[in-house]
């Protein structure tokens, strides 16, 4: 349980330039005051994030949106209205004081206000933006509990709010409203069918020239040990063939059953994607950490409702078989 202690102790470090991490709905963040380049810096480093990866500005709510963008196109105002505060980040056309290191040195900013009333309650007693990335090494799996963020970062993190798991379980959708359209850049729990129904317009796909977002790259989410993605009936294949040569196999099942062979983390997910999205990185922490060679997932269904599972679940395969700098 988070005191109004714990909210003025966690106020004052961001003021004094250290780093928070907060739950919101979607997953833990690694707050810095967005005003404080030297702070938003300690972020990269304890993360070890790209310099040219920005990172999200958290708001206590949308009339900060005049703080943080030049532009603030009726689109905007839209999905503000509809779906903050939520799980939904736009990018806007920077105002001039937004720092570059905020914004990986591009002219745009990612703004969005969250839902949890663990950040809601920081962010109103903090009053300015939090710039927080997920709370986790970068490209790697993202941190739902505080305990999470505990055993990724130790003392690097001088505050830890414990809002218990994060209720999504994945990040949040990222809108593009820099240019002339609106463009999807990352699926998140709110569909991209919901944000058209609140636009009356298409989501255009990015361009070669989108603006860099958070949580985008090819290789992300990903645990250390490999993981494979496969359909139900050649994940338990693969398993049952890997098992009989002595490799020790991880396999997060959605619909396969469990053969009865040694070696084998099996685990069950749930079956709705609601239920899915949550337990997803905390299964994956829990499957990285069993000792095994691989982690085999069964793909789930490529219905609208499991996009952002299914890009999540992509990237992190790529992420397994890159260099650990991605």
């Amino acid at each position: 349980m988070v005191s109004n202690r714990d909210i003025d102790h966690a106020a004052a470090v961001l003021r004094a330039g250290g780093l928070v991490a907060f739950p919101t709905e979607t997953v833990y963040g690694l707050g810095a005051d967005a005003g404080n380049s030297a702070a938003v810096r300690k972020i990269f480093e304890v993360k070890g994030r790209p310099s040219t990866h920005p990172v999200i500005v958290h708001l206590a709510d949308a009339v900060q949106l005049a703080n943080w963008a030049r532009e603030i196109p009726d689109d905007a105002r839209r999905l503000a209205r509809k779906f903050w505060p939520g799980p939904l980040t736009v990018i806007l056309k920077r105002a001039g004081k937004v720092s570059d290191v905020v914004t990986g040195g591009q002219d745009t900013v990612a703004l969005r206000v969250p839902a949890h009333p663990v950040a809601q309650q920081l962010l109103a007693r903090f009053g300015g933006g939090i710039a927080a990335p997920s709370a986790n090494c970068h490209g790697r799996v993202s941190a739902t509990t505080a305990d999470h963020v505990r055993r990724e970062f130790g003392a690097a993190v001088e505050c830890i709010l414990d809002g218990g798991e994060a209720g999504i379980g994945i990040e949040s959708t990222i809108i593009d409203l820099s240019g002339a359209g609106a463009v999807l850049l990352r699926p998140g729990w709110i569909t991209a069918d919901e944000i058209e129904a609140t636009l009356g317009a298409s989501l255009g796909a990015p361009a070669a020239d989108a603006p860099r977002a958070p949580g985008t790259l090819a290789a992300h989410y990903a645990p250390r040990t490999p993981l494979v993605l496969l359909e139900g009936d050649l994940a338990v294949e693969l398993a049952a063939s890997l098992a009989r040569q002595g490799k020790r196999v991880a396999v997060l099942a959605l619909s396969a059953q469990q053969p009865l062979l040694p070696g084998l983390e099996w685990s069950a997910a749930p079956r709705d994607a609601a239920g899915y999205a949550h337990a997803l990185y905390a299964g994956l922490r829990r499957l990285d950490e069993a000792g095994c060679d691989t982690i085999l997932v069964e793909r789930p269904p490529q219905a609208p409702e499991w996009a952002a599972i299914n890009d999540r679940l992509a990237r992190a395969a790529a992420g397994t078989f890159a260099p650990d700098d991605t």
